[in-house]
């Protein structure tokens, strides 16, 4: 299958490349390259460098003619949203729309879009069905729940098949520390860096995260199934920061105590994720527990910060 993928040399678009190749696809990259890097990207697989809002991706789709689109170019940051909205709506709503333009042209079969648990807002009950109310609280929320519109919109005008996947917090390897990075990525950088972390409130915030490469898998099994449907990819589990930073603070063997700082606006208190839609439409199942995947992170930048150490001493 040809699929296009935007946001391929990112965090997490850079592990579905991996799983598609490895599963025979033939893949191509869309991605400005702004965080996303090509080390993230077999040396096999063709990387554009190019913005999704450019009107330079009608020559790529023209020529690549891909099946299927899987949509993970984004700005992702809440803060960011929330300083600078315009940004943040011509990257996610623009950039979309852009894309679904060129997919509807060039005929495109199906669309993979990655969307956010942050288009429900402050959660009535918990879980959270696909069927909860949509009530964004921060810009970067709105600016994922919009193209969701546009995106059922276009199907229903050019028979474009879509799938949306609304994910909860996503953590593991290649997550950037010092970018858009999660909180995971934040701790992690901080702990082995030996500096003290800091907590946003009192650290009795839930959240529900998912390892990448469950993400991953859960964007291959959309390939076939789940068309012209939305389905959260959570683990359906509740973790507080202060449970999430005292595992990792074992893993790492550190005695860092957290320091914390006032509440963000725009951050829920507390997030969780009902899943079965997606274990029954896709076929799809979580397999990497927090604690293992905390300790694959975990090691994953400890061996990152001792490569980038010997290369500034050779």
């Amino acid at each position: 299958m040809r699929v296009l993928i935007t946001g391929g040399a990112g965090f997490i678009g850079s592990h579905i490349v991996d799983r598609l190749v490895g599963n025979g696809h033939e893949v191509i990259v869309l991605d400005n390259l702004v965080s996303g890097k090509l080390s993230h990207v077999p040396s096999n697989v063709k990387v554009y460098e190019v913005d999704i809002i450019s009107e330079e991706i009608n020559s790529i789709f023209a020529t690549y003619k891909p099946e299927v689109v899987i949509h993970h170019a984004a700005q992702i940051d809440v803060q960011l949203s929330l300083k600078d909205p315009m940004f943040d709506a011509d990257v996610n709503i623009k950039g979309t729309i852009n894309l679904l333009q060129a997919c509807a042209k060039y005929h495109v079969r199906k669309i993979v879009y990655a969307s956010s648990a942050a288009v429900y807002g402050t959660p009535l009950a918990l879980p959270i069905s696909e069927s909860h109310p949509t009530a964004p609280i921060s810009f970067y929320g709105i600016s994922k729940l919009v193209p969701e519109s546009y995106i059922r919109v276009y199907s229903a005008l050019y028979g474009l098949e879509y799938t949306i996947l609304r994910y909860s917090n996503v953590y593991g390897e290649r997550q950037d520390p010092k970018g858009e990075g999660g909180v995971i990525s934040i701790f992690a950088d901080k702990i082995i860096s030996n500096q003290t972390p800091t907590i946003f409130g009192d650290g009795k915030h839930t959240r529900d995260f998912i390892y990448v490469g469950d993400v991953a898998d859960a964007n291959l099994a959309a390939l076939s199934l789940g068309s012209q449907q939305t389905f959260n990819i959570s683990t359906n589990t509740s973790t507080t920061l202060l449970e999430l930073y005292d595992t990792m603070r074992k893993v790492a063997g550190s005695d860092i105590i957290p320091a914390h700082m006032s509440e963000r606006d725009g951050d829920i208190k507390h997030s969780r994720l009902d899943n079965g839609s997606a274990l029954n439409e896709l076929e799809w199942t979580p397999r990497v527990t927090l604690a293992e995947g905390l300790e694959r992170t975990i090691h994953y930048y400890q061996d990152f910060i001792e490569t980038e150490k010997r290369e500034i001493y050779v």
